[in-house]
């Protein structure tokens, strides 16, 4: 049975990526600082470690001894992580992670990236090609990551792949992000205030990404891929979709809130890479997505009124 270690096992992306994986026969080991919470596949091994010690790491890689890596965890602190300091550290606690992973002879790693490493002003975003400029410290790290990543691989000739995330919705998601602060508004019979909405993005269910993350991992595919639908949407659109969804249209207020000088109108993935080479496109769509968003939003709700 092929064996993988997880990181961020608990976070967005993460537990969703848990079923994906046993689903293509893996054995999941799942790293958490917080030890396990919640309701997760019984399958999963758990393991508390803190990626930022060097003993831990050893000692994790000592117990597991994983064939592959896909390493999620970083600090997303809604509000502040595109600037925090935070950033650093996790590329030097992710490079001792894949040393630590190459050492105790493991075979392919999996890291993930952003969007956010891209030149914003090409709005159209293809690897290998869009020039890499990114505008953030999230991103700069991000890039830096993937760029060490990849030129340790060929030293120790291990396989590496690197996925570039796009923009992210689904069940758990932070509630101040786009689509979780739009839905909870609207469930909650307030006005939802919005810039003009004219801005295209690439958005990605979250279940469609867990699955194209976990198909990259089992492939032999190899440097940066775009995750994401390659679809484009108006954001106006996305949130009306939402708002019908929900029942309340009549909350959107588009306009009332201006649109910030350096937010890009067009952030769209070129998903050649998943389609020609991974032979993956999403399973939901845009709709169907925002549907389970809505239902899994107004059910946490309901529950929490209960308790």
């Amino acid at each position: 049975m092929k064996t993988v270690l997880l990181t961020g096992a608990r976070g967005f992306i993460g537990a969703h990526c848990l079923e994906s994986l046993l689903e293509k026969g893996f054995m999941v080991h799942a790293v958490s600082s917080r030890g396990r919470h919640g309701n997760y596949p019984r399958q999963v091994e758990w393991h508390h470690a803190d990626l930022h010690n060097a003993e831990h790491l050893l000692r994790l890689m000592a117990e597991v001894k994983p064939e592959y890596l896909l390493h999620l965890a970083w600090d997303v602190t809604h509000g502040v992580y595109w600037s925090s300091l935070e950033n650093l550290r996790w590329v030097k606690s992710s490079l001792s992670l894949l040393q630590a992973f190459i050492d105790s002879g493991g075979r392919r790693a999996l890291m993930a990236g952003s969007c956010a490493e891209y030149d914003w002003s090409y709005g159209y975003c293809t690897e290998r090609q869009t020039p890499l400029n990114p505008g953030t410290l999230y991103g700069i790290c991000k890039n830096a990551l993937n760029s060490m990543a990849e030129a340790a691989g060929r030293q120790s000739k291990i396989s590496t792949a690197w996925g570039r995330l796009f923009f992210l919705f689904g069940p758990g998601e932070h509630p101040n992000r786009l689509v979780s602060s739009v839905v909870n508004s609207l469930l909650e019979g307030e006005d939802v205030l919005c810039t003009h909405g004219e801005q295209i993005r690439d958005y990605i269910y979250v279940k469609d990404a867990a699955e194209a993350l976990t198909k990259l991992l089992d492939s032999g595919v190899e440097g940066p891929v775009n995750i994401a639908s390659g679809r484009p949407v108006v954001l106006k659109e996305l949130i009306g979709a939402a708002a019908d969804m929900a029942g309340r249209p009549k909350l959107v207020r588009l306009g009332a809130l201006a649109a910030s000088g350096d937010d890009p109108p067009l952030l769209l993935a070129n998903t050649g890479r998943l389609r020609e080479e991974l032979n993956w496109e999403p399973q939901y769509t845009l709709q169907e997505g925002l549907q389970e968003t809505v239902e899994w939003w107004r059910h946490k709700k309901m529950s929490r009124k209960q308790h």
